[in-house]
């Protein structure tokens, strides 16, 4: 096997990561951002971001839905596919309105670790309204430390972000009330 295709020691997932970043992210996340390597990779980030979701996705089925499994779907591609989108959104930002040049891995990473993260509490009913807002402070944090950017930076990208992203969920409000008429899901 060549060694572009092995996997190292360092880009494998285990608990003991999961734990390193959960008490990096709580204890100093800006210490954890700077810390991380230059080489971040995706399958220890996506590692983690998988972790707590299935545990948010398992916790937010604790409450009473109408159809458990459909549900549980939902939460799952949410919690795993907003990270994703939102740091595309974010790296498209940054190549658009700032000079610097950082990899998708290295932002991936800062949304996949500050998700995971705030993930652990915002299962629980009117969290979201704590643990959102904590999240873009990681965000914020990560994209400082971890990438390299002022705090001017920072917020132009985080707010650009924010905006497209609220603006493209905005747009799909017409197909959500047309799909939710043709009752598909009942």
């Amino acid at each position: 096997m060549t060694e572009s295709m092995e996997t190292t020691e360092a880009d494998k997932f285990s608990l003991g990561f999961y734990m390193h970043v959960l008490t990096g992210m709580l204890g100093a996340p800006g210490r954890f951002f700077k810390e991380l390597p230059d080489e971040t990779g995706y399958r220890r980030p996506f590692g983690f971001l998988l972790v707590s979701s299935l545990f948010f996705t398992g916790a937010g089925l604790t409450q009473v839905h109408e159809r458990p499994l459909l549900m549980a779907g939902i939460l799952l591609v949410n919690a795993i596919g907003m990270p994703f989108v939102t740091a595309g959104v974010s790296f498209m930002a940054m190549t658009m309105f700032i000079e610097k040049r950082v990899p998708f891995q290295r932002i991936f990473a800062v949304y996949a670790f500050s998700s995971g993260v705030t993930m652990l509490a915002s299962w629980i009913p009117l969290f979201t309204w704590i643990t959102e807002p904590w999240k873009w402070v990681m965000v914020s944090i990560g994209m400082a430390s971890g990438c390299g950017l002022n705090w001017k930076q920072t917020a132009l990208v985080i707010g650009v972000s924010i905006l497209i992203i609220v603006l493209f969920f905005w747009s799909l409000t017409p197909v959500i009330l047309w799909t939710s008429s043709l009752r598909l899901f009942q």
